[in-house]
C-alpha cells in the first residue's frame, strides 16, 4: 500500500477546501431550513415539503460528516481547537450531539472496528443494528435540545405544526442513511467472505455521483477512510489510487 501523502502546501489548500465547503454546507442547510420552517410549513405545498425534506435529510448527513472529519483534525489540519469547535457547533445543528461523546466512540471504533468492543457495532439485523445505533448516539441530551427548539417554535410561529417536520424528520432520516451507507454496509459480515485486514471495512464502490449522495462518499470509499482517516470526506475518491 502507498500511503497518502500531503506536504505543507497541500494541507494548507486542503483547510481551505474543507473550511469553505463546511460553511457551504451549514449556510445551506441554514437558509433551507429557515425558509422551511417560517415560510414552506406555512403554505404545506406537498411538493414543496418533500423537496425541502430531501435536501435538509442530505445536507443533515453533510452536517455530521463534517463533525467526523473534525475528529480526526481533517477540517483544519493542525488547529484541534478549531475542529473542535466547527464539529461541536454542526452537532449542535445536526440534533445537540455531545462532542465528547461521538469523538470517545468513534476513536474506539477506529481502534476496534467490527468487533465487540466497536460502539458502532451490532451484529444482527439491520434493524437492531440500528436500534443500538441510535441508543449509542441519542440520548436524554439530544432529546431535549430537539424537544426545547420544538416548544420555541411553538411560541414564536404558533400552531403550524408542519415545522416540526423541518427539524426533527431530517435528523431522524439522516441518522439512517448514515447508519445504513456508513456502517450497516461497510461492516456488516457476510457469510463466506473475509475483509481484507483489521479494519472489517468494505468500500461498497458505489460512482462517484452515487458515492456523494448516498453519504458524501463515506460508504463509496469507507476501507479507504479506515487507510486514510485524516483525508477530508471530498478527497476520499484520490485514496483509491494510492492503496
Amino acid at each position: 500500500m502507498t500511503r497518502f501523502c500531503r506536504d505543507s502546501h497541500h494541507r494548507r489548500h486542503e483547510a481551505r477546501v474543507s473550511i469553505a465547503l463546511a460553511a457551504l454546507v451549514v449556510v445551506a442547510w441554514a437558509v433551507l431550513h429557515v425558509s422551511a420552517v417560517w415560510f414552506i410549513a406555512a403554505t404545506a405545498h406537498p411538493l414543496l415539503a418533500l423537496a425541502a425534506l430531501i435536501g435538509l435529510t442530505w445536507l443533515s448527513t453533510g452536517l455530521f460528516i463534517i463533525a467526523h472529519d473534525a475528529m480526526h483534525g481533517a477540517v483544519a489540519p493542525g488547529r484541534p481547537r478549531l475542529n473542535a469547535a466547527i464539529g461541536q457547533v454542526v452537532l449542535f445543528l445536526y440534533a445537540g450531539f455531545s462532542w465528547r461523546r461521538l469523538i470517545v466512540n468513534h476513536m474506539a471504533h477506529h481502534r476496534h472496528a467490527g468487533t465487540e468492543e466497536d460502539p458502532d457495532y451490532g451484529p444482527g439485523s439491520a434493524v437492531r443494528w440500528y436500534a443500538k445505533f441510535v441508543r449509542t448516539y441519542f440520548g436524554w441530551r439530544e432529546f431535549f435540545v430537539l424537544g426545547s427548539a420544538v416548544i420555541v417554535y411553538a411560541l414564536i410561529l404558533g400552531p403550524r405544526w408542519p415545522y416540526v417536520a423541518f427539524w426533527a424528520v431530517p435528523s431522524i432520516l439522516a441518522s439512517i442513511q448514515l447508519f445504513y451507507f456508513g456502517t450497516y454496509l461497510p461492516h456488516m459480515p457476510r457469510p463466506g467472505e473475509r475483509f481484507e485486514d483489521r479494519h472489517n471495512a468494505r468500500s461498497t464502490r458505489l460512482n462517484d455521483r452515487l458515492s456523494l449522495i448516498s453519504c458524501f462518499h463515506f460508504g463509496g470509499y469507507h476501507h479507504e477512510h479506515h487507510l486514510h482517516p485524516n483525508v477530508p470526506w471530498w478527497r476520499l475518491p484520490e485514496t483509491r489510487v494510492q492503496t
